[in-house]
């Protein structure tokens, strides 16, 4: 199931694998302010993803948008993928749900890595504020990410993708 809180607390829990190394090393960077990673994560144009290969089938999308109603987001999974969502700026909720309390709606898989699931009540809030705010999610995660608390806000976040195996 998912996990969250801040980069620090949330890293140590995970099962040790080169390529979250190589994903850390990137997050540590990124979040430096400075760093050129960090500048470039800044500059996303709104509405903007920047995709960075990180190397073992690992790569980084670096993203600015404006968070939104619940009514506009949607849950998804993934199957191919493990999320490390993590975020520099603004703040939002992202609704988790166990996929097998979902219904799906649309499975673009395996031309993409996504899955689409019907409007579902059965979900828990997670909010992320602050720079640093990290949740993990695996396989068996549904989320609905970007969604508003109270007026839509300018959110900056990378979303690691690290292959499943």
């Amino acid at each position: 199931m998912a996990l969250f809180g801040n980069l620090s607390t949330v890293r140590p829990q995970l099962v040790r694998r080169s390529v979250f190394d190589l994903s850390f090393a990137y997050l540590d960077d990124a979040l430096r302010p400075g760093t050129v990673a960090n500048k470039r994560v800044l500059g996303v144009g709104l509405g903007e993803t920047n995709r960075v290969e990180l190397g073992e089938g690992a790569f980084s999308l670096e993203q600015s948008y404006n968070s939104k109603p619940r009514s506009e987001g949607r849950l998804e999974s993934h199957i191919s993928y493990i999320d490390i969502q993590v975020l520099l700026a603004g703040e939002e909720i992202i609704e988790v749900a166990e996929i097998r309390t979902l219904k799906v709606s649309e499975n673009l898989t395996p031309a993409k890595d996504l899955i689409f699931y019907h409007n579902s009540q059965e979900t828990s809030p997670l909010r992320l504020s602050g720079l640093g705010a990290t949740a993990i999610f695996y396989p068996n995660d549904g989320h609905m990410g970007g969604l508003a608390i109270g007026a839509p806000v300018q959110v900056r976040k990378i979303v690691i993708k690290v292959p499943v195996a």
